[in-house]
């Protein structure tokens, strides 16, 4: 249920902190999957998950893991927080709705390392349309709405998910933003505002998009998991150009499939008359 007290947080902060949104079972048969797959280099595939970088200090991105088995199918329409994600994405009753609101447009696993990290972006001053966030006439209309997964602890050194309260509203940049930009392998780290986020195993960040976030430098041996999912209206696209496989499709609920794959494509097969 999205209870009050959300509605007011995500609208003053940007975020949520889902604690304990997973259970140990859950979070121990989503590493068992992960640990399934052959270790991969950008680029490579494994049936129809992906091995992608968004640049070269960020870390491993597995995209698609929807594909990588039933523990990652589960996250499609989680309990914990699916309600949230509709209620904010918004839209209901508007031109804009259109079987059951959602699509998710982008979900990885990532893999951080030491010394690993990825710099601030997003903000409300950015003015993007695929992230924007907006409440207007009594209603969310969020364009973007995501959730990351703690697979493992994340505590000091770990190389949390670093927000900047409020920015999702904000006007104008964070003007200590460019000189991150400019440093090698730039993190959040001591940017005057930004909170980094710890959280167990299990716990999950319900954010929008818009909202100005990046990680702290991970300094601590072994590896940061987590898993996001990208929540939008169901008329977005795919961001890169990836789309379910049949067997997928094939067996997932009604409900996950709706979300995986909202608009059914129409049989452009001739009717013709022998």
């Amino acid at each position: 249920m999205v209870t009050d007290l959300d509605i007011y947080l995500f609208d003053l902060r940007g975020f949520l902190k889902l604690e304990g949104a997973l259970s140990a079972n859950e979070v121990a048969a989503l590493n068992g999957s992960l640990d399934a797959i052959p270790t991969m280099t950008p680029g490579e595939w494994y049936g129809y998950v992906h091995a992608h970088q968004y640049g070269t200090t960020d870390g491993l991105n597995y995209q698609q893991i929807y594909e990588a088995g039933t523990p990652f199918e589960a996250l499609i329409d989680h309990p914990s927080w699916i309600d949230k994600v509709r209620h904010f994405i918004g839209g209901e009753g508007t031109f804009d709705y259109n079987h059951g609101a959602l699509f998710i447009d982008e979900n990885f696993a990532n893999f951080r390392q030491q010394g690993e990290a990825i710099g601030i972006h997003s903000g409300g001053f950015a003015g993007a349309k695929r992230n924007q966030y907006r409440y207007l006439n009594g209603r969310f209309m969020c364009g973007q709405v995501n959730i990351l997964i703690a697979l493992t602890d994340i505590g000091p050194g770990d190389g949390g998910t670093m927000v900047i309260p409020g920015s999702h509203k904000s006007n104008f940049e964070h003007p200590d933003v460019l000189k991150h930009r400019m440093a090698a392998g730039a993190s959040v780290d001591g940017i005057e505002g930004a909170e980094e986020v710890y959280m167990n195993a299990g716990d999950a960040l319900l954010f929008v998009d818009t909202l100005s976030h990046g990680s702290a430098r991970r300094t601590n041996e072994a590896t940061r998991r987590v898993v996001i999912y990208r929540y939008g209206p169901s008329y977005g696209i795919f961001r890169f150009g990836y789309e379910p496989s049949p067997a997928l499709l094939e067996r997932l609920t009604p409900e996950r499939r709706q979300i995986v794959q909202p608009m059914e494509l129409l049989d452009r097969t001739p009717n013709l008359k022998d």
